[in-house]
């Protein structure tokens, strides 16, 4: 079946279909991981996204039900070069394209990828649209430019759990799979679901944090009644600026217990410190971005996922910038002078992506640590 996908500015391109079948819109962007795929397909921060991986085959080892980063794929919709329909892995399922149909997931593939990359890098994420039932370029190009923008949407409410719950599973090991948490947690945490992934739930307990996820708008009082050591503020996607209710309750928690943001939750404590963000011109997905710690010449590479970045100028005096990208010079995590709070822009977890950023979640640990002790 033929397929087409036609961005705002007038670009299109036509392919075959894959996955399920259908029309659907949303901000066209690229991934530059090599593998991964279902981490990505899976994140939540992806609502409201067609993801186009620059790797040009994908589905090569299948789909397994254990190597997910939430409960379903948010995304848009999926653009890759080449689809593999024979996937071998031991651990293999079913076929990317199989999985996308079961998930009602639009795709797209056998088009020229690199060139549409090459034309969101020079002409900027924007909104575009796939269809397999409406192969005209005028109307579907009509149809790019009427879609809403990303910015200024609440996708947040979209992806974020309806009620609390407790999570015990750790990160995984080859021999045993998942490990489960150990019965005496030395810390207790309440983790803002703002499109949280698996994986940070799994590294914190892993830490030895007894985990209590909370939907995203959960009053700042209602998580101080749980006396947790330290709030996490969770990944998620879209435009910080309009979830007001979370800098709210992120301003009231400030000063009364540990904070610790991972990209979304970097954004909105930015915000609610007094800074301010911006949307960035292609974003940054993949798990190759070298971000520099400190003034020093320690450097990481790390897996981002994000359209939108802090203003560091924006920053008021009492909040100093930890990390900074060495593409581009953007804000990759702050911290705060005298309050204990921190966070990260890019993605510690990985999953997919390299582990060179882990040791922040053992930061969080000795925060809370010195916390407790403050007045001992």
């Amino acid at each position: 079946m033929r397929a087409a996908l036609a961005l705002a500015d007038g670009r299109v391109f036509f392919g075959q279909a894959l996955g399920a079948s259908g029309e659907i819109s949303g901000e066209v962007v690229f991934n530059t991981s090599m593998s991964g795929y279902q981490e990505i397909l899976t994140d939540p921060s992806y609502r409201g996204e067609i993801v186009t991986m620059t790797y040009p085959l994908i589905g090569n080892y299948g789909i397994n039900r254990e190597d997910v980063e939430s409960s379903r794929p948010h995304l848009a919709g999926f653009i890759v070069k080449e689809a593999c329909d024979m996937p071998s892995n031991w651990r293999s399922e079913m076929s990317l394209d199989a999985y996308l149909k079961e998930n009602n997931i639009i795709g797209l593939s056998g088009i020229d990828t690199r060139a549409l990359v090459r034309h969101i890098r020079d002409k900027g994420a924007q909104t575009g649209i796939i269809s397999t039932i409406d192969l005209d370029a005028d109307s579907l190009v009509a149809k790019a430019k009427a879609a809403p923008s990303i910015v200024g949407q609440d996708l947040v409410q979209e992806v974020t759990c309806q009620d609390r719950y407790d999570w015990n599973e750790g990160t995984w090991d080859l021999a045993n799979g998942y490990e489960k948490q150990q019965e005496s947690a030395g810390y207790k945490v309440v983790a803002y679901d703002f499109g949280i992934k698996y994986n940070i739930l799994r590294n914190l307990v892993s830490k030895g944090c007894a985990v209590t996820v909370v939907p995203a708008n959960t009053p700042a009082e209602d998580v101080l009644a749980m006396r947790p050591d330290g709030v996490f503020l969770s990944n998620g996607p879209g435009d910080p600026e309009p979830i007001t209710y979370a800098q709210e309750n992120i301003r009231q928690l400030l000063g009364k217990v540990p904070l610790f943001g991972i990209c979304l939750g970097h954004q909105l404590l930015s915000i609610a410190l007094g800074g301010k963000t911006y949307k960035l011109k292609f974003g940054h997905r993949g798990g190759n971005q070298p971000v520099r710690r400190g003034e020093g010449h320690n450097v990481e590479i790390t897996s981002q996922n994000h359209g939108f970045a802090v203003d560091a100028s924006s920053l008021q005096d009492d909040a100093f910038v930890t990390h900074i990208n060495l593409n581009d010079n953007t804000v990759e995590g702050l911290e705060h002078k005298t309050m204990p709070a921190f966070s990260v822009q890019y993605h510690p977890e990985a999953s997919p992506g390299p582990h060179d950023a882990n040791y922040l979640f053992g930061e969080f640990i000795k925060l809370m640590e010195n916390w407790k002790n403050r007045g001992a």
